[in-house]
């Protein structure tokens, strides 16, 4: 009789315990933790000089340097404009500003409509030469118009300083409007001169309607830009001061006080006209909403 073998069965594979959870909500905590606070010294970083340009506006200073914090007063606010010289350089900034933007805001917008909606001989020249202004040292812009001021015997002032502002300006206009015309549907126009509509009015009533946006940020950005320029300024300027001038060649003496109030006084009014600009957008954006529904 043969022997009968027992035949062992395989033990059972061991169960392994399925990942833990914690270690990967660990994991994503500690990741938004470091972005938040990567976030929070970033914003520091850009905020701070801004906190010390409001905090220094009501500094009591006895003396004529505002970089040492000896008391808080509100006599800076009383009269921002004592200095008549600072009264001026601001109000040269003011208005060189504001004609610079307009003329490169009408030549922007139309070149930027030519660039995008023709295709005409030389328009990858054109192209080129609108980015130039962008990616050249703005030293280098300053000296040649320097240079062509004085070689067709232009005095240099605030006719000058306008015409160079103009120059470096316009294509930061085309670049932001180009990209709202760029994502703008034409059939929308087509369909207005389809109906009997002009050119000239279907620009006035459809088209400038549909790129205001782009035109009013291309504008800002140009003010701004030319409010705070320093060194083309610099190069073109001649006997007129603006802003940034006054406080480049204050700081040899001592900035008064009433810089940082006017600078103040200067973040204020954006902070307002971008509050505006949200309320307006929301506004617009409610009552698209209430027509379509």
């Amino acid at each position: 009789m043969s022997a009968v073998t027992e035949v062992t069965p395989p033990a059972p594979a061991e169960e392994t315990a399925p990942p833990s959870g914690g270690s990967a909500r660990t994991r994503d905590r500690l990741r938004h933790g470091g972005l938040a606070l990567w976030s929070v010294l970033a914003l520091l970083y850009l905020f701070i000089p801004v906190f010390i340009v409001v905090l220094f506006s009501f500094n009591d200073n006895q003396g004529r340097f505002n970089f040492t914090w000896q008391g808080f007063t509100f006599r800076h606010w009383a009269d921002p404009f004592a200095d008549p010289d600072l009264a001026k350089a601001l109000t040269n900034s003011v208005e060189i500003a504001l004609i610079s933007t307009a003329i490169a805001t009408a030549l922007g917008t139309f070149m930027a409509m030519a660039l995008v909606r023709y295709r005409f001989r030389g328009r990858s020249t054109v192209d080129f030469f609108v980015f130039m202004p962008l990616s050249s040292p703005e030293v280098v812009l300053g000296a040649a118009l320097l240079a062509m001021f004085l070689t067709l015997n232009i005095n240099t002032g605030f006719v000058t300083v306008v015409i160079a502002h103009v120059m470096f300006t316009v294509s930061y206009v085309v670049v932001t409007v180009k990209a709202r015309l760029e994502g703008m549907d034409r059939h929308i126009e087509e369909a207005a001169m389809d109906l009997g509509a002009t050119e000239w009015t279907t620009f006035r009533k459809v088209t400038l309607p549909m790129i205001a946006p782009g035109v009013a940020a291309a504008a800002m950005l140009a003010a701004a830009i030319s409010f705070d320029d320093y060194v083309i300024t610099s190069f073109n300027a001649g006997q007129t001061q603006t802003f940034p001038l006054f406080i480049f060649g204050a700081t040899r003496q001592g900035v008064p006080a009433e810089v940082n109030v006017l600078a103040t006084m200067l973040l204020l009014g954006v902070l307002l006209l971008m509050a505006g600009n949200v309320l307006i957008q929301k506004s617009l954006a409610r009552r698209d909403t209430m027509r379509a529904d």
